[in-house]
């Protein structure tokens, strides 16, 4: 299947994903037992952060000595990336498994290929990402903005988040880290926390489903401040990581990320 214009649908046991190529290769719905555990909207579901997650500074990064300018879509700084904004291509679909790709390129300053992929199973759904140069080395990050619902209906209560982090990035007024480690603290959070046995992170709709986030990844934002969602976005570096911790994908070394998202029945 090579044409990109089609949602791709992956369904094992109650478990129903759909994902939306042309907007983002985001997830736009996953549903288990026939409920709906993501916000809806175009704008929400699931989406990738590639090729960088959260806020880059004022929208600048530098590459060496070279300093590249994004887009200021959040002033005054760069948000998410672009390959939320971008259509991708289905490379395959199987029966349980799906992958994505597309080609970086402007606003992005260098070449490169992102691929993402899609596995699920009765009880779980496991992402990943590839970030592929095969010319210059470049900063990127990749990771995912899942919204889950905070109530999935039926009568039943908002959802707990519970997490033992290491440490939470401490938050200037500019809503990016400061570059001090602090011990966590209690929410609502727009935040980022170190996980350095990977990230680990559990969701518990009381008497409903239990979803647990895991990656070996050591970030995760944790931001949940609106009323209908809350997200818990597993990623390759912090916010800003393009300039204070910069992972170089590079021809022989492309960048990789997974996450596994497994749930359970109450």
């Amino acid at each position: 299947m090579s044409s990109s214009e089609k949602d791709v649908r992956l369904s094992v046991g109650d478990a129903e994903l759909t994902v939306n190529p042309t907007n983002g290769c985001r997830i736009s719905s996953l549903r288990i037992g026939g409920t709906e555990l993501l916000r809806q909207g175009e704008r929400f579901g699931c989406f990738p952060m590639v090729p960088w997650c959260g806020r880059t500074e004022n929208g600048l990064f530098h590459n060496g000595d070279v300093l590249h300018r994004l887009p200021v879509n959040s002033p005054p700084h760069a948000i998410h990336g672009t390959g939320r904004n971008t259509a991708w291509r289905t490379a395959r679909v199987g029966e349980q498994e799906a992958a994505f790709y597309y080609d970086l390129a402007d606003p992005w300053p260098y070449p490169g290929r992102v691929t993402q992929t899609f596995e699920l199973s009765e009880d779980s759904l496991t992402l990943a990402f590839g970030i592929e140069t095969y010319d210059d080395s470049f900063p990127a990050q990749a990771g995912w903005h899942p919204w889950f619902l905070r109530n999935l209906g039926g009568g039943g209560k908002d959802v707990q988040l519970a997490f033992d982090a290491a440490w939470q990035e401490e938050r200037g007024a500019n809503h990016l880290p400061t570059g001090r480690r602090i011990p966590p603290l209690p929410g609502p959070w727009d935040d980022c926390f170190g996980m350095p046995d990977g990230v680990d992170v559990t969701l518990t709709w009381p008497e409903q489903l239990e979803l647990t986030v895991k990656s070996r990844t050591e970030w995760v934002v944790i931001y949940d401040e609106q009323d209908e969602a809350v997200c818990v976005e597993p990623q390759s570096g912090p916010p800003n990581g393009l300039n204070t911790a910069p992972h170089y994908v590079t021809p022989i070394e492309p960048l990789e990320i997974a996450t596994t998202w497994s749930w359970r029945t109450l």
